[in-house]
């Protein structure tokens, strides 16, 4: 389990670089090709985008480390059960304030996100 967590921590880590940094590659290397990323939308519909979809916005976007944002990072929780994981994180791009939901799974000897569900709240 020690493994696994520490594994765990690593791809936490991986998330938050590529958020700074809004670095679809470094998120594509930590994301399953057939993983989904699911929110709440602006008027309150479920909003759910293949990764690919989500990716090109990560590619349009302007990184918080360009912005000079501060940067503040939290691994939550993490539960492992076998080849089965949650990751809750929480980060922040002022005035946004995100936690996520990370589920993973050990695929072919190696954890990768199958699914991201997001919130995030608006701070003025």
């Amino acid at each position: 389990m020690q493994d696994a967590e520490h594994a765990l921590r690593a791809l936490a880590q991986v998330y938050f670089d590529a958020a700074y940094d809004m670095d679809a590659e470094q998120f594509q290397a930590i994301f399953h090709p057939h993983s989904a990323v699911t929110r709440i939308g602006d008027h309150g519909e479920v909003s759910v985008m293949p990764i690919e979809t989500w990716l090109a916005g990560v590619r349009n976007a302007t990184a918080p480390r360009e912005l000079k944002l501060e940067r503040k990072d939290e691994v939550v929780a993490i539960d492992i059960s076998d080849d089965l994981a949650l990751v809750k994180l929480r980060l922040q791009m002022p005035p946004r304030y995100f936690t996520d939901l990370l589920s993973c799974l050990k695929v072919q000897g190696t954890w990768k996100i199958v699914q991201k569900v997001m919130s995030v709240d608006i701070r003025q």
